[in-house]
């Protein structure tokens, strides 16, 4: 159970849900579902009770009681007893094809974390590859015969353990950035490791800088420490890289404790950041006395074949966030902090907060993994470029009116749509079998209504499959102006 919501707050997430494009009972319960499939209303969540709701929001009781038996009835609210029902999800994509609401919006999975996909439905929400199969398999076999000789011992490590960092400390070595282990902290995941450096390093109210767009489950955790963002716009397509001058400005005048980055191969746009714009953004950086956080994720998913040296290379005091999720298997939790060795313990004290340490076997598994990193690269690497071969032409073929930008690497393509329709095809985008993540979820405040994300992790044929639904999704909102704005307005969507 995720607790209660009590009427104010909710309030204050419906915004100015009420504007008079259908009743009332309808409107409060389509924003309020959007709110529970965007993450911001979490599952299992108790809803206030009609009565103090319809006090707090100046409307009659029997609006409440009709919007809360639309959610009960779409599979959004749970049938508990009295009025305090919880937030939940719809077994299937379908609706109640007998309403209005069911028969415009459907039930949307707007690719908040967490939500469980039903069958047959495509998901475009996440960025990810399957297990690199024998590989990992392999890893692990070996991870088990190691792991007696640490029985004896406690199990807990703050740090990591030491065959993994001396892995991963090897491999940032190889690539010019001389490291030791003392300098690597081993986590559960990328998310993991940021949350540890932003518990150690910043808190609320301190500035952080981030890129416009990025990574969604980021700005969720940036949010979540109470900090202010300073988001710093990418130029358009077709130019290419980042706009350094606007950076330089921003941390100049704004002089942020932190920035978040992503040079290699961004996530969603999938750029390669040029060395020459990192050595400004390292000075400028160290200039400002801002942190710098390099997101290295996605790094090893080099498509084109072009080159640029870690963040690290061109200042150690650079913090460094990398992870096996992308380039091997997300189900394998493993990430890592790299930084200078005060840093690092600073770190582990933070962390301890919040876990003891990763599970051991995983991590046995990784330290083979990371010492044989390019073993199953030239497979994978061969298969995304089909892939995104494959959906930049069908993109072109059956949405004409889309601008995709190419990506130098990464997993997905970032298109501008030809109208603010992101969120409303997220929507109804179950209806024909996919899911989707709004444009939205990936910008501060609301912005990226005219842009999607689309992941090409899929093969061909899948592709085609989706792309298709997305062309039917967006007949759809061709033939229904009124849908789409009414969906496009909606405070739910707008992430602040």
């Amino acid at each position: 159970m995720s607790g209660s919501l009590s009427p104010a707050a909710l309030a204050r997430l419906l915004g100015r849900w009420h504007r008079g494009a259908s009743p009332a009972y309808r409107e409060l319960a389509d924003v309020v579902r959007l709110l529970v499939l965007d993450g911001r209303i979490p599952l299992g969540t108790a809803l206030p009770s009609e009565r103090t709701l319809a006090d707090t929001l100046d409307v009659s009781r029997t609006t409440v009681t009709a919007a809360y038996a639309s959610l009960r009835e779409q599979g959004f609210l749970s049938s508990g007893q009295g009025t305090r029902g919880r937030t939940c999800l719809p077994r299937s994509s379908g609706v109640d094809s007998g309403s209005e609401a069911g028969a415009e919006t459907g039930a949307a999975f707007s690719g908040a974390p967490g939500l469980a996909v039903p069958d047959g439905v495509i998901d475009l929400a996440y960025a990810s590859l399957p297990a690199s199969g024998e590989v990992v398999h392999r890893a692990f076999a070996s991870a088990l015969t190691e792991l007696p000789a640490l029985l004896p011992g406690f199990g807990y490590d703050a740090l990591g353990v030491p065959a993994l960092r001396e892995a991963i400390a090897a491999r940032y070595s190889a690539v010019g950035v001389p490291t030791a282990p003392a300098q690597i902290l081993v986590t559960s995941g990328a998310q993991h490791a940021l949350n540890i450096v932003l518990r150690a390093m910043v808190g609320k109210q301190d500035r952080v800088l981030v890129e416009q767009p990025t990574y969604p489950n980021a700005l969720d955790a940036i949010r979540a420490q109470g900090c202010r963002m300073v988001p710093v716009a990418l130029p358009p397509a077709p130019e290419s890289g980042w706009d350094l001058q606007s950076v330089e400005t921003a941390l100049l005048q704004q002089r942020p404790k932190l920035a978040y980055i992503v040079p290699d191969f961004h996530n969603p746009t999938g750029r390669l950041m040029p060395d020459g714009q990192r050595r400004r953004l390292v000075r400028a950086a160290a200039a400002s006395g801002t942190l710098l956080v390099a997101d290295e994720t996605l790094r090893e998913l080099n498509l084109d074949g072009g080159t640029a040296a870690p963040l690290a290379a061109f200042n150690p005091a650079v913090v460094s966030i990398g992870s096996l999720s992308k380039s091997h298997w997300a189900g394998l939790r493993t990430g890592w902090i790299r930084a200078s060795e005060s840093m690092i313990q600073r770190f582990a004290a933070a962390r301890t907060t919040m876990d003891l340490g990763g599970p051991v076997v995983e991590q046995l598994a990784a330290a083979h993994l990371v010492r044989a990193l390019d073993e199953p690269l030239p497979a994978r690497l061969a298969a995304l470029r089909e892939s995104r071969t494959a959906l930049l032409e069908l993109l072109g073929a059956h949405l004409p009116q889309w601008q995709p930008e190419r990506p130098d690497g990464g997993l997905a393509v970032w298109c501008r749509l030809p109208s603010a329709s992101s969120t409303a095809l997220t929507v109804i985008a179950p209806d024909f079998g996919i899911r989707l993540a709004a444009g939205p979820r990936f910008g501060v405040g609301g912005v990226f209504e005219n842009h999607l994300r689309v992941p090409f992790t899929l093969p061909p044929d899948k592709l085609e499959q989706a792309v298709l639904a997305l062309r039917s999704a967006q007949d759809r909102l061709d033939a229904s102006p009124q849908l789409r704005r009414t969906l496009r307005d909606s405070p739910a969507v707008a992430i602040a």
